[in-house]
Formats: C-alpha cells, sequence, structure tokens
C-alpha cells in the first residue's frame, strides 16, 4: 500500500530556516539591538539602498558593474534579513564569477524580489507610531 507523505525538511537546511515574509524580522531586530525606532531607519535606508543598486544593475554593461551591484545588494540584503535579494544576487554572483552571463530572467527576478521587500517595508513604516 501506497502512502501520501510529504518529505521531511532537512532541519540543517537553508530552506528550513527562512521566514516567510520578505524580511526576517527576528533578525533584523537582532541587529539593531531590539531597537525599533532603529530597525525602522534601517528599513528606510535599506529600501532606498536596495532600490539604488538595483537600478545600477539594470544598467551594468561591463563585467566589474555587475560584480560590484551585486556583491552590494547581496551584502545589503543579507544585514537586514532580506534573504530573497541575497539568495538571487548570491546566486547570480556565482554564476557570473564562473564565466555565466546573467539571463534577463535572473535580473527581473531580482527585481520582483526588490519590489516585494520594498512594499513590505512601506508597510511596515505605515504602522510606525508618530
Amino acid at each position: 500500500m501506497a502512502q501520501n507523505a510529504v518529505p521531511a525538511e532537512n532541519p540543517g537546511s537553508e530552506v528550513s530556516r527562512r521566514p516567510a515574509r520578505p524580511i526576517d524580522l527576528v533578525h533584523l531586530a537582532r541587529q539593531c539591538l531590539g531597537d525599533a525606532g532603529l530597525e525602522h531607519e534601517i528599513l528606510r535606508l535599506f529600501d532606498t539602498t536596495a532600490k539604488t543598486y538595483f537600478a545600477r544593475l539594470q544598467q551594468s554593461s561591463t563585467f566589474d558593474d555587475l560584480a560590484l551591484n551585486l556583491h552590494s545588494l547581496k551584502g545589503a540584503a543579507s544585514g537586514v534579513g532580506a534573504w530573497s535579494i541575497a539568495d538571487l544576487a548570491r546566486a547570480a554572483e556565482t554564476e557570473l564569477k564562473a564565466g555565466r552571463p546573467l539571463s534577463p530572467e535572473q535580473i527581473d527576478d531580482i527585481g520582483v524580489a526588490v519590489e516585494e521587500v520594498s512594499a513590505f517595508v512601506a508597510e511596515m513604516l505605515s504602522k510606525e507610531p508618530i
């Protein structure tokens, strides 16, 4: 008799540690030592930074420009817990370093992740007490 079972994820895998939200709020809180005001300021800065580096990524035409903008996006996203952006930028950076060109789809995927995170940040900041 066959059973319909879903295989358990490896508890040590990166996927099992990823939050469902576009920003890992626990990670962000740790980075900001629990200071909600600092978290909101960091989110504002990150939103601007992510949009800026993504725009630069779209305009990049050289290996060095692509590598710099991907690396900058990855680092900034990792700092705040925007794992979707960090993971996509890391994968694209790996492809680029291996000598494979980035596809328009890879850049589009990063753009979608940046938009999702930006919308989440806007929602978070709209709930900020005045």
